[in-house]
């Protein structure tokens, strides 16, 4: 079961509580904030709109006889409107990752996030039936977690910690690692060793068109067995 709880003082950073005994903490990190800028908020897109609105403008405008002058000040108050959005946006994606830490344990997936209203999100090995890696150049990447069961999380109430799109039957996602590779690399360690299963290597693409490479399925599904 995916149990959101509201963050107590947390005596393991990203964690609500002390861990069982027998559980350990294998891997622990957070998102970068410019991937969520870039991969989340489309801050590339936003200024490119706001380029084609300036330049739209401006060509309409002086058509129309408005002046050189007031068609540059409409220009600089348009690019103003952008850097503003697009800074917006930047900021919402640096709180975002600060107040974000993905934790993998020998037993769990754990998303510990929330700007205003932290929540610890639980997603025992047993409700994960597969899990893939998607890199981009960098080695930045998303890791989704397909779940199975009646067990689901709200696409909304975790988002952006979700596979974008999938709405419906919502995938919790470990969003803009700065070293995808390495965290799936444990990811897909620590599923094979639940299911008694030697782990596969994961291989990272080398650019933003990358293939989305399957953790090992046969650990995966074998944890349901």
């Amino acid at each position: 079961m995916c149990d959101p709880d509201k963050i107590k003082p947390e005596p393991i950073p990203g964690l609500p509580d002390k861990l069982p005994e027998g559980e350990r903490v294998l891997w622990s990190g957070g998102p970068d904030w410019k991937s969520l800028a870039l991969h989340v908020f489309h801050v590339r897109a936003v200024a490119v709109y706001f380029a084609i609105l300036i330049v739209w403008q401006a060509s309409t405008g002086l058509s129309a006889g408005v002046t050189g002058s007031e068609a540059a000040v409409t220009a600089v108050l348009q690019a103003l409107l952008g850097v503003a959005a697009i800074g917006l946006l930047s900021v919402f994606a640096w709180l975002i990752a600060r107040s974000t830490i993905y934790t993998v344990t020998n037993e769990r997936v754990v998303i510990r996030a929330g700007v205003a209203l932290p929540k610890a999100v639980n997603i025992p090995f047993k409700v994960i039936g597969s899990a893939s890696l998607k890199a981009r150049s960098g080695g930045n990447g998303d890791i989704p977690l397909a779940l199975t069961g009646p067990d689901r999380v709200a696409y909304l109430s975790l988002w952006p910690h979700v596979r974008p799109w999938h709405i419906n039957n919502a995938e919790p996602m470990l969003r803009g690692l700065p070293d995808a590779a390495a965290a799936a690399q444990v990811l897909a360690g620590a599923l094979a060793e639940k299911a008694g299963q030697p782990a596969a290597r994961i291989a990272v693409a080398a650019n933003d068109t990358a293939r989305r490479r399957t953790l090992p399925d046969h650990a995966a599904a074998a944890v349901h067995t």
